[in-house]
Parts: C-alpha cells; structure tokens; sequence
C-alpha cells in the first residue's frame, strides 16, 4: 500500500492540511482496498493551525516510511523552517520519496534547495515574495499545479485539491481518481488556471500608486480606462514626456502603461462579469476595449480563461436581479 505523510508544521492552515488527509485517505480500489495509507506527521504532539490546535500521532521519523510527503502551507511564510525538517525533506528525497506542497507550502519545500532550476508554483499572493526569496526557482503563479516528477506543487486553497487528485490518477489512473473526485464534490481536471481567480493591477492591494511618482496618474487611469487613451494622453495626465512615462511604470509596477492600462479594463470586466447580466461583447466596449476579438483575447491571456467561461464560474446566483451595471474600481 501506498504510504502518505501529510507534514504538520508549526501554524500550518488547516484547509491545506485537511485537504490530503481526506482526499488519499478515502481513495478505494476496485478490490475493495485502500488505495493509501495516510500518516500525519509533525514536530511535536501539538501543533497549531491558526484558531485550532491539531494533535500529531506521528513524528519526522515516520517521514522515512513515506512514498508521497505532501507539506500544506503555513499562515506566515516569512516563518524560516526548522532544519530538522529539511533535512528530513532532503534526506527522503535522495531515498525516492516524492514531496508535494499545497499553497505556501512551497516556501518550505524551495527552502530545501530541491526546486532550484525546477518549475513551480505557490499562491498567486504570494508570487513576489517567493521570486525573491528563491530567484532559482522558475516561478509559474498562473498555473493550478506543477508537475516535476517526485517534486510538485500546487496553488492556493482549492488547487491543492487539484493536485491530490493527479496523485491520485498517477498512481491508480483515472477511474480511481474520477471516483476520489466525486467523494470530493469536485471535477477531476478543472480548465483554466490560477490566473483566473486574479484581480489584475490593483494600486492600493498591491502598494502600488502609494508613491508620489505614479499615484495620481494611476488613480486617474481607474476613472478613465473606459475611454480610447494612447501613450500620449497618459504621459499628458502625467505630465512628463514618454519616455519618462515608460521608465516610472516600469520602475514601480514593472509593466508598460499600456500593459497597465489593459490589465486594468480586464480587472473591470471581471468585475462585471461577476455582478451584472450584460452580455460580454458589451462589458468589453464599456471597459475600454476596441473591439470584442480583442477583449476575448486580452482577457484570455490575462486570465487563462474566456471570458463566458470566467462568468459561469464566478456570476453570482442572484447578481441579474440585484447589479445595476456600474464599474467598481
């Protein structure tokens, strides 16, 4: 049988803990058996979970038994990780475990030095700061998961999820994992990726437009990104030249004005999307864009979902009734 230890780390989140303990734990063959057996492993007999208290029945050294480690993120990824649980990552690793991580939980596994030069993947919150802290991993915050091998990871919150069902297809193959998705309410593949669930290019969340440089002109581009603006017309509100313009956005957001612009019309568009009943075509008129071939692709390739696609997963039930159209910024 197939050995799953779930690593429970000091202020871990419950969710990403919970999340493969009972989606490996319930997994049934046709034979009638369990398809894993599942070990929650942790630092002491206690550990804390944000508002709960989680009781351990194992400790790191039941780690040496495990074929799939899977570590859920923590609530503060600034944490630095106890070497004793990096060693014991590594040293599984060198022996053929495979090690999984769920949301932050990859800030503990790059920590190790096994994701250097590999692709991964964490929350989308959490981008800038793991691109900093670990330069050599080849960051993907767009996607659900990634797959390396014995090295994955996953986005946050549901899409660990996500990746405890691929386990699951990858060991016993679909059938088993199409079953283990229905006991979770859940569908085995889901389209689209991280991206989706993304606000694009929010000054304040973000910290961005705080800063005396870029704040007027991006709080104006909010009110205005419904009009045809060029280059010009913003380096105008700015009042510097162009080429000043393109060096502060690229300073301070790191995109071009016209990227910013764009991601901002998107960050619209989903918003109505969300809360009102127009017809798509429409929203992207009213948001800014030139015209519905390019509002599809533009919200695509920001997104990585269409547009319909984006409203039927996020409209909420009664938002015909109650919306009244307008734009929220």
């Amino acid at each position: 049988m197939h050995t799953v230890a779930v690593l429970a780390l000091p202020d871990t989140i419950a969710f990403d803990l919970a999340t493969p303990v009972e989606v490996f734990g319930r997994v049934t063959l046709a034979s009638g058996e369990p398809g894993y057996r599942v070990l929650v492993c942790g630092t002491a007999p206690v550990v804390t979970a944000g508002p709960l208290s989680i009781a351990t029945e194992h400790g790191l050294d039941a780690l040496a038994e495990a074929d799939t480690i899977v570590v859920p993120g923590c609530n503060d990824v600034t944490t630095e990780q106890s070497p004793v649980v990096l060693d014991a990552l590594r040293e599984a690793f060198d022996r053929g475990a495979r090690l999984a991580s769920i949301c932050s939980g990859a800030f503990t596994l790059a920590a190790t030095g096994l994701l250097d030069g590999k692709r991964a993947t964490t929350h989308w919150l959490a981008a800038d700061l793991f691109r900093a802290t670990f330069p050599a991993v080849h960051l993907d915050p767009d996607v659900l998961y990634v797959d390396e091998g014995r090295l994955l990871t996953s986005a946050g919150a549901s899409a660990g999820l996500d990746l405890c069902l691929h386990v699951v297809a990858t060991d016993y193959g679909a059938a088993v994992a199409a079953d283990a998705a229905r006991l979770a309410v859940a569908p085995l593949h889901r389209s689209g990726g991280q991206a989706q669930f993304i606000l694009r290019n929010r000054p304040v969340a973000n910290g961005i437009g705080e800063r005396a440089e870029l704040g007027e002109v991006l709080a104006w581009l909010e009110l205005e990104a419904h009009r045809d603006l060029l280059l010009g017309d913003i380096a105008a509100r700015a009042a510097v030249s162009v080429r000043t313009l393109n060096r502060r956005f690229q300073a301070e957001t790191g995109q071009t004005p016209m990227q910013w612009l764009t991601g901002v019309r998107v960050r619209h568009a989903q918003q109505m999307l969300e809360t009102t009943s127009q017809g798509v075509e429409k929203i992207g008129r009213e948001v800014g864009f030139s015209s519905p071939v390019n509002f599809r692709e533009q919200f695509r390739r920001l997104t990585g979902v269409s547009p319909q696609h984006y409203r039927n997963t996020f409209r909420r039930a009664d938002a015909g009734s109650k919306a009244d159209g307008r734009i929220a910024s």
